[in-house]
């Protein structure tokens, strides 16, 4: 068999989580909760008539102990895991396309985006009504004009004040997608090449599509919309991964798109690096590092988001730090929290002095001569201690906070609430789905009813019935072609993109390929 008829199931390294039911022991005192990030939120549904989703799955995870990733990873140093077929014990029960949707659990903080301006805008017309009275009553055209210019300068530092919220909102969002990662050292199964997923989540008012619109290499493309038009959110993921000895890094190719319809706004970014640790021996742990830029396409605003590495010693382990500014470079606030925990916007002159003041602190603390336990080990990178809440600095706002996730989780791959309910197939179901479906997916539903050997199986028969497909296919000269998605220019970043067509949920379903 030649690497190009190889059918791989690669460690991916991206996306999201944040169950957000609960409150942490972090104190509240001086700082200001954001308005509305505690409503309706992306675990279970309220008791409004919607359907209440599991929350746990049928049989828990299959110990991992006695099985080793060396024999087939020592060979592949340095190089793109884009080929290597993974034990299917080192799998947890979804799908890419599944673990691409965990992004929408935290849908609230993009309604959140879309809501803020209403009241301001209020507050504008009522302000202006005011003043235009007053202007009115005025005999003298210069007091008119005063007060008409002072109207059009605060409207306009409304409006600004306003633009910045939204970003720190979709900044939540971004940093909040990637928190699903921590701890979940389990890896997605590859999708089949025009393998689908959809997601209708009424309670949270958006509805997803995504499709496998390529194989080698792995493409995946998804299209999220507000069931009331207040936003689109779409992108198509690439990530491409290499083995380093003892960690996995993958690399997260691809632009995330969030369109504020009603606002006329568009958000671009990528995602950060996501690196697992220990995958030969020892404890594995994940840590996500890199620079991600916000952009702001319509008022020029951007948001710099730096996910630190965890360094030498630790300290920076699950940090995020970054600013926002608007198209002057003049900066409006910092951010800063875990991307574990939770996230914080404070004034950037306050930041500063509180920074200030915790390096004078430092200087007159003793260094210690030890050397950390272990920091010589080659065996295996030590997971550095994990520090469990971020301090807040006085007068901050909270953008965002993760909560716990269920207690039997660690049973459950790590899994949360949200995660918990996306392999789920309810009755009936069934006859509305696409057939190319994931949940309709055999080896994933054996896998998740406990059944390994039966899961291995099908998943052995599904790689054989893809490579028996993509050589009919290579034999009759026949191309690929996508259902729901076809491969284009993104309009904003003018970089290639996978762009949504439409019809999914249409129902017509009948020129399906036959992949499982």
């Amino acid at each position: 068999m030649n690497n190009d008829d190889e059918f791989y199931d690669a460690v991916t390294g991206l996306d999201s989580d944040e169950s957000y039911e609960g409150t942490s022991e972090a104190s509240f005192k001086d700082a200001v909760v954001y308005d509305g990030t505690q409503r309706n939120n992306g675990s279970l549904p309220q008791e409004n008539g919607i359907r209440k989703h599991r929350t746990t799955l049928p049989a828990p995870m299959f110990s991992r102990n006695n099985f080793s990733v060396w024999g087939i990873l020592k060979k592949c140093i340095g190089l793109e895991l884009s080929k290597i077929t993974m034990p299917i014990v080192f799998n947890e029960p979804l799908s890419f396309l599944q673990r691409i949707t965990e992004y929408m659990e935290h849908t609230y903080l993009i309604n959140k985006a879309c809501s803020l301006s209403d009241s301001i805008e209020r507050m504008q017309v009522r302000a202006y009504t005011h003043r235009n009275n007053k202007a009115c009553s005025l005999s003298d055209s210069i007091e008119r004009m005063q007060v008409r210019a002072y109207t059009h300068r605060n409207n306009k530092a409304c409006s600004l004040s306003h633009s910045i919220e939204r970003m720190q909102a979709v900044a939540a969002f971004a940093v909040s997608a990637v928190a699903s990662q921590w701890d979940r050292t389990g890896k997605p199964f590859n999708p089949l090449l025009g393998e689908t997923y959809e997601l209708t989540r009424e309670d949270h008012g958006y509805r997803l599509i995504s499709e496998q619109v390529s194989h080698h290499p792995p493409i995946s493309a998804f299209h999220a919309e507000s069931l009331v038009g207040d936003f689109v959110f779409h992108g198509s993921i690439y990530p491409k991964l290499k083995f380093w000895g003892k960690s996995v890094e993958a690399e997260p190719k691809g632009t995330i798109t969030l369109e504020l319809l009603k606002h006329g706004e568009v958000y671009t970014w990528t995602n950060p690096f996501c690196c697992v640790h220990n995958v030969i021996l020892g404890k594995l742990w994940i840590e996500q590092y890199g620079t991600v830029e916000i952009l702001n396409h319509s008022t020029g605003d951007k948001c710099v988001l730096n996910f630190k590495p965890c360094g030498m010693f630790g300290k920076e382990l699950h940090r995020v730090e970054g600013y926002i500014q608007d198209k002057s470079k003049k900066k409006h606030c910092v951010i800063y929290g875990k991307w574990t925990e939770c996230m914080w916007s404070v004034d950037p002159q306050t930041y500063e002095a509180n920074k200030k003041a915790e390096k004078k602190g430092d200087s007159k603390k003793p260094k210690s001569q030890e050397e950390p336990e272990g920091a010589d080990n080659d065996d295996a990178d030590d997971m550095p201690e994990v520090q469990e809440t971020v301090a807040m600095i006085p007068g901050s706002t909270l953008l965002w906070r993760i909560s716990s996730r269920p207690q039997h989780s660690a049973k459950m791959y790590n899994f949360t609430n949200f995660a918990m309910s996306l392999n789920e197939l309810e009755p009936g179901m069934q006859d509305l789905l696409a057939p190319t479906d994931c949940r309709l997916r055999p080896d994933i539903r054996a896998m998740e009813n406990g059944d390994m050997d039966e899961a291995s199986r099908e998943k052995a028969r599904l790689e054989e019935k893809q490579r028996s497909a993509r050589k009919d296919r290579s034999k009759d000269e026949e191309e690929w072609s996508t259902r729901w998605f076809q491969s284009g220019t993104n309009p904003y970043t003018s970089s290639q993109d996978w762009l949504y067509t439409g019809g999914y949920f249409d129902r017509n379903y009948s020129e399906l390929p036959v992949i499982y």
